[in-house]
């Protein structure tokens, strides 16, 4: 890891050498909040964001993406081309980064290699930058506030300057190019110091930072609390959409008008649909909505962290603002610190 320091005033310079080679995916400010979206110059970034209505998963994970065309008379598969842009990811989070990887550690998998994933992820450059929590984040509970991997670049702001880690020669040498990166002083150390500090000191004490969650999870698993939540949701799969990690898909065949040449489509689903669990013949093994919203904060807080080391929820705060029931991983932690207060009685 190499780390380098750039003025503030440098960064339009940066972001138009990365306009010369990539189509530049950034935040915006729109009508409803900020969002990820293609810029055209430095003007139109708005990198003091809280955070943005939706992720940068779907530049990896479109929503709705061809896989194939097939002719239905012949059952054959037919060829398509499909163009992948080079792009950069130009001011993402330290949780959407680790959000990123959580995707990766699905979709890299060296037994099931997705190669439409893999397209779209060789394609990009990720340059993270700093930020400050707000009220519904909780990234420091899920270890996901610092970005240890992920990126080519990412910016740490220290006041009218940046720290920039470099994790690529790629992006390095776009930098370098660019800008005029000098060596880190132990002044620019003491500002990283005091800006992490300020970051850590930022995050809503309100949140309960609870130890052992995926013990929780199983020693609460059929306690009464899920159905008051099940009861509660609306099954309208707002908390998917958003999420950063949310990777289940649905697969459908769709026909041209003519009957006779169709296309295999990857189509985002959800857990929390009534429709996602259901089988041939009809049975669905997760009817109920207590089932499902357990099923989920599960998987966030207890299963992926079995498989792959790592929790599934990296505490963006986006459920939290997107469900109109108030249900989230926030509500599990107090109720889980609900009944530590009750059994410490």
């Amino acid at each position: 890891m190499l780390y380098r320091v750039i003025d503030g005033s440098e960064l339009p310079l940066l972001v138009e050498a990365f306009l010369e080679r990539y189509e530049v995916i950034a935040p915006v400010q729109t009508k409803k909040g900020y969002a990820f979206a293609p810029v055209d110059s430095f003007d139109q970034v708005a990198l003091d964001y809280p955070s943005t209505v939706s992720s940068l998963k779907k530049y990896y994970l479109p929503q709705r993406e061809t896989l194939f065309r097939f002719d239905a008379e012949t059952n054959e598969v037919l060829d398509l081309e499909v163009e992948v842009r080079p792009r950069v990811l130009f001011g993402a989070h330290a949780c959407d980064i680790n959000a990123i990887n959580c995707l990766n550690s699905v979709f890299e998998d060296a037994r099931y290699p997705d190669p439409y994933y893999e397209a779209h992820r060789r394609s990009m450059l990720v340059v993270g930058i700093s930020c400050t929590p707000t009220s519904e984040c909780f990234c420091q509970l899920m270890d996901a506030d610092e970005a240890r991997s992920g990126y080519d670049l990412f910016l740490q702001d220290i006041g009218g300057r940046y720290l920039v880690s470099m994790n690529s020669v790629e992006a390095a040498n776009i930098l370098e190019t660019a800008c005029n990166p000098r060596v880190a002083t132990d002044e620019d150390r003491r500002a990283f110091r005091q800006a992490t500090r300020r970051r850590q000191e930022s995050f809503n004490p309100a949140i309960p930072d609870i130890q052992e969650i995926p013990m929780l999870m199983d020693a609460f698993h059929s306690d009464a609390f899920w159905d008051e939540l099940g009861e509660r949701c609306l099954s309208c799969t707002a908390c998917s959409a958003v999420c950063p990690t949310c990777h289940c898909f649905d697969i459908r065949d769709v026909l041209d008008p003519d009957g006779r040449i169709g296309e295999r489509e990857r189509v985002w689903d959800a857990c929390t649909s009534p429709q996602f669990a259901t089988v041939t013949g009809g049975h669905n093994f997760r009817p109920t909505g207590r089932e499902r919203v357990r099923h989920r904060m599960y998987h966030k807080l207890n299963g992926f962290l079995a498989t792959h080391d790592r929790n599934l929820c990296v505490g963006c705060g986006r459920c939290v603002r997107a469900c109109k029931a108030n249900i989230s991983p926030i509500e599990v932690l107090r109720f889980f610190e609900k009944k530590g207060a009750e059994d410490a009685e």
